[in-house]
């Protein structure tokens, strides 16, 4: 594991206030990115991951609709939330988060007696792990139930599954919903808010750690392929594959936590197919354990 916790120069860590996973909650829209920017593009390699990541985007879409005053908002922060319901109910995704806080932390606790180590920032990162663990636990097995049980959710859930069945002559509770002041409406979703943020939270911060801890290197791509073997004896969690913006490459990756191919292609338009780079292609490559 390689440990973001050395002194912030050598290992150019730059702490949540600086990574777009750790951001203010309710913010305004992202500038338009400019071409020279690289794009990085990430590839969960396991169940557990694939679910944290589904998690986080949503989060991270509810926590931003909720914030605006207009009903379009509100809407689409209700499908985000209704969205964020449908995955928890599949496994135990509260068991799973836990779970994967011990893991982190009990990895993080083996650095504090090493030379080199950067303790205050460790001390910060274990105690903001043990927060999150704390809140998880307090908020108890069936945390989501009071969201389940909603009439008023259950019955836009059941409509959504019908294209453009959310329409006010199909649920008109939900139109005078929407058609109340800005206020009672972002209390609403405070409030539903506030029951899941333990969980997503707690998401965010591991997937935030789990980012931090890779080591970036770059690679070349041959003939625009690229092949991985990983280590047996220790599981790859995600890849992260950056490349330049400006390239109108993108990579698409297959296989398994042992193995993963690499292969990037041309970007055309959306009247014409992508085709696979012929040259040779250099990326920036983090295996993230």
């Amino acid at each position: 594991m390689t440990t973001p916790w050395r002194s912030s120069q050598a290992a150019g860590f730059t702490g949540p206030e600086g990574v777009t996973q750790n951001k203010a909650m309710f913010e305004p829209a992202p500038e338009p990115r400019t071409e020279t920017e690289p794009l990085t593009y990430e590839q969960p390699l396991n169940e557990r991951m694939r679910g944290f990541m589904r998690l986080e985007f949503l989060w991270q879409q509810l926590s931003y609709h909720a914030g605006q005053p207009n009903a379009w908002s509100s809407r689409s922060a209700v499908a985000c939330l209704l969205e964020i319901l449908a995955i928890t109910s599949r496994g135990d995704a509260r068991g799973d988060v836990l779970k994967e806080l011990e893991r982190h932390m009990t990895q993080l606790r083996d650095y504090q007696n090493r030379p080199g180590v950067d303790s205050a920032r460790l001390r910060a990162v274990l105690s903001a792990l043990m927060r999150r663990r704390e809140e998880l636990n307090a908020a108890g097995a069936n945390f989501l139930q009071r969201l389940r049980e909603s009439e008023f959710l259950n019955a836009i859930k059941h409509r959504s599954a019908i294209p453009g069945g959310t329409c006010e002559f199909d649920l008109p509770d939900f139109c005078h919903w929407l058609n109340l002041d800005a206020d009672a409406r972002e209390a609403d979703l405070a409030s539903w808010l506030a029951t899941i943020r333990p969980l997503c939270e707690s998401v965010s911060e591991l997937l935030w750690i789990t980012r931090e801890n890779a080591r970036p290197r770059e690679e070349t791509a041959t003939g625009g392929v690229y092949q991985i073997a990983f280590e047996r004896d220790r599981p790859v969690q995600l890849l992260r594959i950056s490349i330049a913006g400006a390239s109108k490459l993108y990579p698409e990756v297959s296989g398994s936590h042992h193995r993963c191919s690499l292969r990037f292609l041309r970007w055309n338009s959306v009247h014409s197919r992508p085709v696979q780079a012929t040259e040779d292609v250099t990326f920036v490559l983090a295996t993230c354990y």
